[in-house]
């Protein structure tokens, strides 16, 4: 079975580019912890296809989050959108 498949109509969005950079991992880097070249890497990250199960799985594995922090059917809303509304901004 291939990690990855063509992505459909419905979108799947990711957050690996970011979670990738945060943690200061190159797409190579993170494609030998899973085991896959990097270009599937990049396809992965601009939704071109999606990962099997078994490396969504792996990915958040190396992330260190749950599955659905890094995968949604819904757009994620900016991670510095979040922390402001959380925290109630920076000027509070």
């Amino acid at each position: 079975m291939s990690p990855i498949r063509k992505a459909p109509d419905r979108p799947l969005y990711n957050r690996l580019s970011v979670l990738r950079a945060e943690r200061g991992l190159s797409r190579t880097e993170l494609a030998e912890r899973v085991g896959v070249n990097p270009q599937t890497v990049g396809s992965l990250e601009r939704g071109d296809y999606f990962p099997s199960l078994d490396l969504a799985m792996q990915l958040a594995e190396v992330f260190g989050l749950p599955v659905e922090a890094l995968f949604s059917r819904t757009p994620f809303t900016p991670l510095s959108e979040q922390l402001y509304r959380s925290t109630g901004g920076p000027h509070e």
